[in-house]
């Protein structure tokens, strides 16, 4: 019996009817907590039963990108943890990696409250936080002091850039470079996030123009480096995205992340927010979570199909279960991320994900679940 599925998932959704980005704050608090008392005895006795909870350990799960080695391939998406406060405790949550941010150059509160609301009878969550974080040098300082307190760093972690709200969007690559100068040395992977709905003009520096001039900007600046992806939205046309890929070849980046969260508002059943009493149609913010599932898979598949497999690809959007991470994998993901699906299941969802795709492997006669990549392409 899943004690977060029967008891506590419906107490605070339902009973409580706690907000969504409280509960947020409560659960990065404690896990911040854990990660910076990690040398005391009761944290670290909490993180030691958390691993034996939540982790599953196989050799067969392990992903190996841009030379490094990834323990399994289901991490954490960019959006839970802003501000890398609990960086160093993912791994005993049975992450394979985590993404951290989105973070900006200048600190920013993000957009006006109620931001973040739950969409129960879709299996989603509207969002329109607007990027609100304490800055890449604030992070910065914080992964410094986390490496010197002792902490180690087990699985690997990316860092998800954005562009600050007062930058105009012909400063953008400007913007984004000095965040990337700040915390180049703490990220085994970044993200140019271009994508989300949330900041102004943001999606426009997904064209292939503005897109270059940011590229440009941070490969002149990382020489080969560190690996540098970008991180689309699951509303473009087929044709933006081919440009997009074609850029990604002359910048050389690492990989794509498909996809963000959706704009598209079309068979949801959910119509009114309760909160705010707004039509769903009314309220501003992007869509994660099961709605999002079916389309980020496509624009998996179509990548993969487009680049020959020759270009990494992180899925992202709709996965609750060992079905959903595996449908994004044999489409072409050679890694995958959770943010909504771990909220509506919790902390054990992870190793029943990596357990149903060891049986997935075992089915297929798969050696490890490199092989299993693009399969169904």
């Amino acid at each position: 019996m899943d004690i977060y599925q029967v008891g506590i998932r419906p107490l605070l959704f339902t009973g409580l009817k706690a907000d969504p980005e409280w509960l947020h704050q409560q659960t990065i608090g404690f896990l911040g907590w854990l990660d910076q008392n990690s040398h005391r005895p009761l944290a670290k006795g909490v993180q030691t039963q958390l691993q034996k909870s939540f982790c599953l350990s196989d050799r067969r799960l392990e992903q190996k990108l841009w030379g490094t080695t990834f323990p399994n391939p289901v991490g954490l998406a960019a959006g839970f943890d802003k501000d890398g406060i609990a960086a160093g405790v993912w791994s005993n949550l049975g992450f394979g990696f985590a993404e951290l941010g989105t973070v900006t150059f200048q600190a920013q509160p993000g957009n006006p409250r109620p931001r973040l609301f739950r969409l129960p009878l879709d299996k989603a969550a509207l969002n329109r936080m607007g990027f609100n974080n304490c800055g890449a040098a604030a992070m910065a300082t914080r992964l410094a002091d986390t490496f010197k307190s002792g902490t180690t760093h087990s699985i690997p972690m990316g860092i998800n850039l954005g562009k600050s709200k007062v930058t105009s969007l012909d400063k953008a690559a400007a913007d984004y470079l000095s965040s990337f100068q700040l915390l180049k040395d703490w990220g085994d992977y970044f993200v140019v996030n271009v994508s989300s709905p949330n900041t102004p003009g943001l999606r426009s520096l997904q064209d292939a123009t503005q897109l270059s001039l940011i590229l440009d900007a941070l490969q002149q600046e990382n020489q080969g480096q560190k690996p540098i992806l970008v991180k689309i939205a699951p509303d473009l046309e087929w044709e933006a995205i081919a440009d997009i890929l074609s850029i990604a070849k002359t910048y050389h980046l690492a990989g794509i992340i498909a996809t963000n969260t959706t704009i598209r508002r079309d068979g949801l059943k959910t119509q009114v927010i309760a909160p705010t009493g707004k039509s769903i149609q009314e309220e501003a913010g992007g869509i994660s979570g099961a709605p999002v599932r079916d389309r980020s898979t496509e624009v998996i598949r179509f990548i993969w199909q487009q680049t020959q497999g020759q270009l990494p690809i992180i899925g992202v959007g709709g996965i609750f279960t060992a079905e959903d991470a595996w449908e994004k994998i044999t489409a072409g993901a050679s890694l995958v991320q959770v943010y909504t699906g771990w909220i509506y299941e919790g902390p054990w969802m992870v190793s029943r994900i990596l357990a149903g795709l060891l049986q997935k492997l075992e089915e297929q006669g798969f050696a490890n679940i490199s092989e299993a990549v693009g399969i169904r392409d």
